[in-house]
């Protein structure tokens, strides 16, 4: 495979595979006078001149949806730190959702709880096909088995489903990124039915070993909306090709899949000791789209263990504030 480089301003980037330079010049961040180089070329070259660029081989990746779409539904989201997602359905309008997610649902709204991740592609397959689903969801730390909820009356029903703890609910059209998204573990809530819920493999050890979402991420495919979950406040950021972000491991939400994802060691002994962000951050390079979280639910969950009774000698009355503090927790004593 070769290797390409660009230059940009007088600065050259790179590496990128071919495929990366044909999407950033299909998606207009590079154009036809964009010079280009690769081994084998005598000279720099702008992308006009060479014409195995004229024709892109890049191509958005086959969905697993079989010919079928997913179901189109409409919702809306409540809330602020504590969202919770509405969603209304047509008469045999379908959602799926993980176990125990729902909050509410209207009269006529059929529960149907299936084994595994409820996709049309897996609903009308064999028992080897739905095995397989179920796996799937298995090896990412979610249950066996999801939940379908069809609305079989008339008009418009409507269920809701509820954020698992404080942050922001995250609608994404899979339309709009060919087909196909990343994501952490237990980051998907719902989703219109015909969505795909399988396993992406990180294929570099760095990732499999260090990396704070594990070996194993979810990957949803599909045609229709789905909803991720995620703590504290949510930023997204559009990588141009090249560009490279890095970030606690912790606090990648998702991305899609054309970035490139892999753990760096954080540089220095002093630091990955003392500097309280952990020995590894993952490292994102362009172009695609990224969306990271303000409170990983681990650092979440952390602070509240810290703060336990078992972990300390009992509840304390004075505040946190209190001018004593620990001092004023001994003389209680």
């Amino acid at each position: 495979m070769n290797i390409w480089y660009i230059a940009v301003g007088g600065q050259q980037q790179g590496p990128f595979s071919q495929a990366q330079i044909q999407q950033g010049l299909s998606a207009g961040i590079y154009t036809r006078d964009t010079l280009v180089w690769r081994q084998g070329f005598a000279n720099w070259l702008t992308m006009a001149q060479v014409p195995e660029l004229q024709q892109p081989t890049f191509s958005p990746p086959p969905m697993n949806t079989g010919s079928t779409r997913a179901h189109e539904i409409d919702y809306q989201i409540h809330g602020n730190e504590m969202q919770f997602v509405e969603i209304e359905l047509d008469p045999q309008e379908s959602t799926i959702a993980e176990a125990g997610a729902m909050m509410y649902m209207s009269d006529g709204i059929q529960m149907e709880t299936v084994f595994g991740d409820g996709s049309q592609a897996s609903e009308n397959g064999g028992f080897m096909d739905k095995m397989l689903g179920a796996g799937k969801r298995l090896i990412t730390g979610e249950s066996l088995f999801t939940t379908v909820f069809t609305f079989m009356g008339r008009g418009k029903g409507t269920v809701a489903f509820a954020a698992p703890y404080p942050g922001k609910i995250i609608p994404l059209d899979l339309k709009n990124y060919n087909g196909r998204l990343i994501c952490q573990k237990s980051a998907f809530l719902c989703a219109a039915k015909g969505v795909s819920i399988g396993i992406a493999f990180q294929k570099k050890i760095g990732v499999a070993l260090f990396g704070g979402e594990g070996f194993i991420m979810q990957k949803l495919e599909g045609n229709g909306m789905t909803f991720v979950h995620a703590g504290g406040t949510i930023i997204e950021k559009e990588l141009q090709a090249g560009e490279i972000l890095r970030v606690d491991t912790g606090c990648l939400v998702a991305l899609t899949q054309t970035v490139q994802y892999d753990i760096e060691f954080v540089g220095g002994v002093k630091s990955a000791f003392f500097g309280g962000e952990g020995f590894f951050f993952a490292t994102l390079r362009g172009p695609g789209h990224v969306w990271l979280q303000s409170l990983p639910f681990s650092r979440l969950a952390g602070r509240i263990h810290e703060a336990a009774p078992q972990n300390n000698a009992g509840f304390s009355t004075q505040g946190e504030g209190s001018v004593l503090g620990a001092l004023g927790n001994l003389l209680q004593k």
